[in-house]
């Protein structure tokens, strides 16, 4: 279905089918609601139908609390043009295990499961069904549809725990993965646009690559941040792929573009780097306010700004 499809309505894609954390996530999202959701069957058609106007934006997966930053996101993010973040979402991950009405948990044998789901369970798993044997599936909601439609050999699976506001199961058991504080953190994306205003409670996502391999490269790149006492809550490298050693950066910085100190920062790192994708200046997921010392204060900044054009001007300073 065109975005353009339904004049009046907007159409948000996201990884479906419908019950998965990402679908968990857009709920999150006031002005998606009563709009169009698309399900995608993974990342690249979900940017896919951004740039090709499909869709109005996308829900994606970036970082997970236990296995760091999502790869394929942050390499689209990195090469394909023209998108941009424009909000950030945390969902808790944790798991039901779910079955087919009137199953109990004695007649479990074989459970289907996404494979991470299912490495994230270990410890539940092994203490009340040692003796189970595991089907792959495609994704925390295929498990599910596979037991329901006998498509996967299994009695149960593993599924995040809306997966029963759509399909017909019993819980069988609640709460089973090991790490009952793991998040994942999901970004909105859309086709390039002017960064909304600042809140105070705002993140600044980019991607950098290092001029060249030699020492002090990296701590180069990073003090363009620190100088100006902006602290990065993310810092991850990925292989540019064209040769070894050639790594791109991705950060989180706490702040927005239009923030002086910033501004500033942002200027920095594209003299000093071959190539700086922004990727986008939006309110944090958490809404916490953004702290930093006086001396990093926008006054100070435009301060200093306004001595120096004195200067430059021959008029007389203090």
């Amino acid at each position: 279905m065109s975005a353009e499809s339904e004049p009046g309505r907007r159409t948000y894609s996201y990884l479906g089918p419908a019950g998965t954390f990402t679908e968990a996530a857009l709920q999150q999202v006031p002005e998606a609601k009563g709009q169009i959701w698309r399900p995608v069957h993974n990342a690249g058609e979900a940017f896919a139908d951004v740039i090709e106007g499909r869709s109005d934006a996308a829900m994606i997966a970036i970082e997970n609390s236990i296995e760091g930053g999502v790869s394929t996101t942050q390499d689209a993010l990195a090469t394909l043009p023209g998108l941009r973040i424009i909000g950030e979402y945390l969902v808790p991950v944790n798991f039901v295990l779910v079955a087919p009405r009137g199953t109990t948990l004695a007649d479990v044998a074989t459970i289907a499961a996404h494979p991470v789901a299912y490495a994230q369970c270990h410890g539940w798993l092994g203490e009340h069904l040692p003796q189970h044997q595991h089907v792959p599936a495609a994704s925390n909601v295929a498990g599910p549809i596979g037991v329901l439609d006998g498509t996967l050999p299994a009695q149960a699976a593993i599924a995040p725990p809306g997966i029963t506001e759509h399909y017909d199961l019993d819980v069988l058991a609640t709460d089973i993965g090991d790490n009952t504080n793991a998040v994942t953190r999901f970004v909105l994306v859309t086709r390039t646009t002017t960064p909304a205003p600042p809140t105070g409670a705002d993140k600044t996502s980019i991607i950098a690559e290092l001029p060249d391999d030699r020492p002090g490269a990296l701590l180069a790149l990073l003090e363009q941040f620190s100088a100006r006492g902006i602290n990065l809550s993310l810092i991850e490298s990925r292989p540019i792929g064209d040769a070894l050693g050639r790594y791109r950066f991705v950060i989180d910085a706490d702040g927005h573009i239009q923030d002086a100190r910033m501004a500033e920062a942002l200027m920095g790192l594209r003299r000093f780097s071959p190539r700086v994708v922004f990727l986008g200046s939006y309110p944090r997921a958490d809404r916490v306010i953004v702290q930093h010392d006086d001396e990093f204060s926008d006054d100070v900044f435009i301060e200093a700004r306004e001595w120096l054009d004195a200067l430059l001007l021959g008029k007389p300073v203090d």
